[in-house]
Formats: C-alpha cells, structure tokens, sequence
C-alpha cells in the first residue's frame, strides 16, 4: 500500500496540480493588488468615492446592502478585466505565434475541422483530403 502511495503522489499530473495551486495563489495576490490599488482608486478619481459599503435601504426592518453587492460587482469585474487583458489576450497571442512558427495540424477543407498535417482522411468527416499544402 505505501508504494501505491508513493506512486501516486509522484504522479506528474498531481506535481502539476500542486505547482498550479501554488502559482495561482500567488498570481490571486498580484491580480488582487492590481485591482485595490490601481484600478479602485482610477473608479475613485473619475467617479467620486470607490466604496459604496454604505449604500443601503430599509424595509419592514430588514436591512438590504446593495452598495456591498456594488462593490463585490465592481471588483469582479475589475479582476475579470485584468485576467482578460493581462493574462488571456498576451497567452492567446504567444500561442498563435508559435502554433503559426510549427503548424501540426491543418484544416480539413470539407469540415473545416483540424486534423494532423500528415493525415490522408478527416476523422470527422472521414473524407480524404491530399497532402498538406506546402507553406
């Protein structure tokens, strides 16, 4: 049982999970920072206070804090807004330049779904398609 033990903890899938963890906690602190002290106070400057905590209404009682929702709103978008733009758009453009540099699969020209470069038939469609065009 403790080599099975071992083993799966060696796994490299495991490894890359933890290694994951770890550098997204870190990257939730810099996304976070970015947020708080960059683009908060930029909401601030353009649009008067930053935190609408304060903001709320009564009826029967009951207390309803939508300025809390407001500001949970506010910074969701915010870190979405910074996830995109600073981390998926720079990671899509990396990737098509080196998909572009070392092309390994191609269009089928009946589906239009991608296949190896080497392949004679589509998998999808199974229609044959001739040999990749030379680039």
């Amino acid at each position: 049982m403790l080599r099975e033990f071992r083993a799966f903890i060696l796994r490299g899938n495991l490894v890359d999970l933890a290694v994951a963890v770890v550098v997204g906690t870190a990257f939730t602190a810099v996304v976070n920072a970015l947020v708080k002290d960059i683009i908060t106070p930029l909401i601030a400057a353009v649009g008067g206070d930053a935190n609408f905590g304060n903001l709320a209404f009564r009826i029967n009682g009951s207390r309803f804090a939508y300025g809390d929702f407001i500001n949970a709103l506010i910074s969701f978008l915010a870190i979405a807004a910074a996830i995109f733009f600073f981390v998926v758009k720079p990671a899509e453009m990396i990737m098509s330049r080196r998909a572009a540099a070392d092309p390994a699969t191609r269009e089928c020209p009946e589906c239009l779904s991608l296949i190896p470069v080497g392949a004679r038939r589509c998998a999808n469609c199974t229609s044959e398609v001739g040999p990749a065009p030379a680039v």
